[in-house]
């Protein structure tokens, strides 16, 4: 099986530290460990800005475990991912990658990217844009959720109805869309009974009282409205138990956080609040600990998995869950806990909250908030669902340790990276064998095209192959030092060519007028375009002279 890969390495997609508690975070982070711990390459790619990026990569790698080596391969070498078969994106935006890869070859690696969420105008813009980017066969998008991959064929179906009739466009080739759910370290979340005890100690949770957690970003517009559930915990039959509700995650700011507080002491006043900032390990322990049920009630048009449900399920709790977006493929109603039936208004209640959105007028948390007010829950079953699981220890157990077994069988991190690898795998011999039934195409993407090319009519005249040039008279290679050192010139030295560069064409102008094209075939091999820049600079710098 295929294990050879190489990563796009983004730093803000693969670390939790000093950030907001987001679920794209914590699986990339999830995602490294399982490639440190269950990979057999001896090698592994790492397609980034800076080098810097790659030791970190490293770094995180050999901390998990990893005894291979990582490789840098620059974002301006797209040619170099060749050996390694496939790109993985941590994101669903392949299409930029697509159009890189077309001078390197099309079938020289295959792009892997992954779904977190599709409601943003970002998302939507780069699957719509993936009919018109050179995507092919053998690349794909793994959806973590068959909700998720719904949205992406509405999305690509409205834009190729859209270029069908606006362009008579006939044919489109999409990515693969496989369906590969998010994983846990199932290890990490094994229950403890001692520290159990020591987490309720802390948080004051009694022996007999019965504690409901909720982990994740506290947001009425942007995650899960908590209405339905403070009034479902107080109107729950609780057969004379003490019950408490930790909330461990973070608020966006102390206006939400005064929200919550405010709706809970309404709502739910016999339900003890206990509040912890999730974004703390050792806060997130404690939850995980002390529970006896995991409740989320996602009603956010943003959410497409939901990894905290199975987290709980990891932990052993049954699972109390929106029958919305991913949960739907994760926790199996009345095994693994309960999920409630939710409602929404159809299609063709919503376009004005779109065009409020893209008009500018409703951010996108607020598009979000909007929509998420006409989703409800079933309030009656919720409650009952509740008040069985604060009444029946034993149905607790039952639960948890079926939710358990469900996570460590399709959820653990080994099973779910074995699916990458088999994806990989078929990937490649799509590559191998998928027949390109299309002319071949430009090299290049044509919205990023040379800048000279894109201006060329802004100057009085070009500087050519033909143009002749001659070097000034007070012209030296040491004024050329100190004119890049300059700070108004030294932020360009990535663009220009390197010192030595600029005494071979010194030596090779020589005392009389040279054409272009003579004094660069006189330097032999060389970075072409950018010694053309470096004389156009020595013309700026006064130290070179076209001649007419």
């Amino acid at each position: 099986m295929i294990d050879r890969f190489a990563l796009h390495y983004l730093p803000e997609a693969f670390s939790t530290a000093g950030q907001k508690l987001m679920g794209r975070q914590s699986a990339g982070v999830g995602l490294l460990r399982a490639i440190a711990r269950h990979t057999d390459a001896a090698e592994i790619g790492c397609f980034a800005a800076e080098r810097a990026h790659a030791d970190a990569f490293g770094a995180a790698l050999h901390e998990d475990g990893y005894g291979g080596e990582i490789a840098w391969i620059p974002r301006s070498a797209p040619e170099q991912l060749e050996p390694y078969g496939c790109l993985v994106h941590p994101g669903p935006g392949i299409e930029r990658l697509a159009w890189r890869r077309l001078a390197a070859g099309e079938r020289g690696y295959s792009l892997c990217g992954v779904t977190h969420g599709t409601a943003s105008h970002e998302m939507m813009s780069m699957v719509t844009n993936l009919l018109v980017a050179p995507v092919r066969s053998w690349d794909a998008i793994i959806c973590t959720s068959r909700v998720v991959r719904d949205s992406l064929r509405v999305l690509v179906e409205e834009q190729a109805d859209y270029l069908r009739t606006r362009l008579s466009a006939q044919r489109f080739e999409l990515p693969q869309l496989p369906l590969i759910p998010l994983g846990v370290h199932c290890a990490d979340l094994r229950p403890d009974a001692a520290r159990r005890a020591e987490a309720r100690a802390r948080l004051g949770i009694g022996a007999d009282d019965v504690a409901f957690l909720y982990l994740g970003r506290l947001s009425v517009h942007a995650k899960s409205h908590p209405q339905q559930m403070f009034t479902a915990l107080e109107r729950a039959e609780k057969g004379g138990r003490r019950v408490h509700l930790i909330m461990a995650g973070w608020y966006a700011g102390e206006a939400m956080q005064a929200a919550f507080q405010e709706a809970a002491a309404l709502l739910c006043p016999s339900v003890r609040l206990v509040e912890l900032d999730g974004r703390e390990h050792a806060n997130q322990r404690d939850a995980w600990a002390a529970a006896d049920v995991f409740t989320s009630l996602s009603d956010n048009v943003q959410e497409t998995f939901g990894l905290t449900p199975v987290e709980a399920m990891a932990s052993g709790l049954p699972c109390v869950v929106s029958d919305w977006n991913g949960y739907r493929d994760t926790v199996r109603d009345g095994v693994d806990g309960y999920r409630i039936p939710t409602v929404m208004p159809g299609p063709g209640a919503g376009l004005d909250l779109a065009l409020r959105y893209d008009d500018g007028v409703d951010s996108f948390d607020m598009y979000s908030g909007h929509a998420s007010q006409a989703v409800a829950l079933d309030g009656a079953l919720l409650a009952q669902a509740y008040g069985r699981l604060v009444c029946d220890a034993g149905l607790r157990r039952e639960l948890g340790a079926q939710a358990r077994r469900r996570a460590e069988t399709e959820f653990d991190w080994a099973v779910v990276y074995g699916r990458y690898r088999a994806l990989w795998q078929e990937l490649a011999e799509r590559r191998r064998a998928d027949p390109v039934l299309a002319p071949a195409l430009p090299m290049r993407a044509p919205d990023r095209p040379d800048p000279f090319k894109l201006f060329a009519t802004y100057p009085t005249r070009p500087l050519t192959a033909a143009s002749l040039v001659e070097l000034a008279p007070d012209a030296s290679l040491a004024r050329v030092n100190q004119y890049r050192e300059l700070a108004i010139n030294r932020y360009a030295g990535a663009s220009l060519p390197t010192l030595e560069d600029f005494g071979q064409l010194f030596g090779a102008i020589g005392p009389r007028p040279v054409e272009v094209e003579e004094l660069i075939d006189t330097l032999g091999p060389c970075d072409r375009p950018t010694l053309l820049r470096g004389l156009a600079w020595l013309c700026k710098m006064d130290l070179l002279r076209v001649v007419e």
